[in-house]
């Protein structure tokens, strides 16, 4: 079930442009996710994609346009935007030094929250993410995909209404993956919207209800799967994306790494 089209958007962007130095990497950048919309935020590499999520999250001021995160400016009003969003950066810095049981109470106390309420809804998260027998050991000790379930622990624990999520299953094993595309989804039908980033084509054209495809600093195409998929520039969300970056070059790339392989 995705988000209501013409509800108030939970997110609106309009004519968003940001330079560093001389190199515009976002262009006039248009956007509106509904509430309880998982949206799929897709780009190649360099197409401003990290950028618009700084923006969107408070980590970044330097912009022009409008920018509303339920329904405040993230510019103007950082403090409030960032009490109703979570985000999972794809590389995060997390304090290694910390137990996992001192680290989230570090991110909840920094929310406001009771530790009460911090323990609380520590303990389900991290029951059900297998986590509750680690919450006296060390963050750098834990593996990549133990990380990743703590990042995603510590971006829902003072229940967010808009998650801002970059390439959220990286490290997860299978039946984590499972799990977290279900949460995600469960999360979207409570009313709760979900900013993804991601390069797996086919994860955001199964899970999400509406995409966007960034290129060069512009909206290039936006809708459902479906409705790309009938746009007639391909047959699948990959195929699409292909045309509309002009990726499906990289064929012909391929090709010669491989004769240059073979010529010698």
């Amino acid at each position: 079930m995705s988000g209501a089209r013409g509800a108030v958007p939970a997110i609106r962007v309009a004519g968003l442009r940001t330079s560093f130095g001389t190199n515009e990497v976002l262009a006039g950048v248009d956007l509106e996710v509904a509430p309880g919309t998982i949206l799929g935020y897709l780009g190649p590499n360099g197409a401003g994609k990290t950028t618009t999520v700084r923006i969107l999250t408070a980590l970044r001021s330097e912009w022009t346009g409008e920018v509303l995160v339920d329904g405040f400016d993230p510019s103007e009003q950082p403090l409030e935007v960032k009490a109703r969003i979570g985000y999972v950066p794809e590389n995060a810095a997390l304090y290694g030094s910390l137990t996992l049981a001192e680290f989230l109470l570090f991110v909840g106390r920094l929310h406001g929250l009771p530790d009460e309420t911090i323990r609380a809804r520590a303990e389900v998260f991290l029951e059900v993410f297998e986590l509750e027998a680690r919450l006296g050991t060390r963050i750098s000790t834990l593996s990549k995909g133990m990380r990743q379930k703590v990042l995603l622990t510590s971006a829902l624990l003072h229940a967010p209404r808009i998650l801002f999520l970059d390439e959220p299953l990286s490290g997860l094993d299978v039946a984590s993956t499972v799990l977290v595309k279900t949460l995600l989804r469960q999360l979207a039908d409570s009313g709760r919207t979900i900013f993804y980033c991601s390069h797996v084509m086919d994860v955001v054209e199964r899970l999400c209800d509406r995409i966007a495809i960034l290129h060069r600093g512009r909206i290039v195409a936006e809708g459902t799967p479906t409705e790309l998929a009938e746009s007639g520039r391909g047959e699948t969300l990959e195929s699409v994306f292909a045309e509309l970056t002009r990726s499906s070059d990289s064929r012909a790339g391929v090709e010669r790494i491989v004769e240059a392989l073979d010529s010698n």
